[in-house]
Parts: C-alpha cells; sequence; structure tokens
C-alpha cells in the first residue's frame, strides 16, 4: 500500500503523485491540509511537518525523491 500524505497546493506534492502515476503505480492520496488526523499520522510516521510524504510499504520518504521512492519500489516486489 503506498500513501501519499500532500496538500492542495504543493508542487512537490503534485510531482511526487504524477511520477507514481506515470510509473503505473497506485497510491492513495491524503490531504493533510484538510483532514488533521491524517497530518497527525504523517507527522507521527515521519517526524516532519512538510509534505509531500510517501509512506510505500512502511518505507517512509520525506519530499520529492525519485531515487528514494524507485528503491523503495524496488524492494516492494
Amino acid at each position: 500500500m503506498i500513501t501519499v500524505y500532500s496538500t492542495t497546493f504543493c508542487p512537490y506534492c503534485k510531482m511526487a503523485k504524477e511520477y507514481l502515476t506515470q510509473k503505473g503505480v497506485p497510491f492513495k492520496d491524503i490531504n493533510v491540509q484538510e483532514d488533521d488526523q491524517a497530518a497527525a499520522d504523517m507527522i507521527r510516521k515521519s517526524g516532519q511537518m512538510g509534505v509531500p510524504v510517501l509512506d510505500i510499504n512502511n518505507t517512509i520518504i520525506v519530499g520529492f525523491d525519485r531515487a528514494a521512492i524507485d528503491e523503495a519500489l524496488a524492494s516492494d516486489k
């Protein structure tokens, strides 16, 4: 399961979601701007308040980091 914690106007969030879409990877998008509980979960998992935060099968990636995303996706197979 892949979850992307994002906000409405975050350009890096958009880039991360577009990257996953281009790779054909399904994900759940959670807008932490609209969901306080999800924001608290994101901070608990990542220790960060910034977005995007990607949770790729319990591998936490803060920010849009293609190499880290690819590595996490590869280890998921």
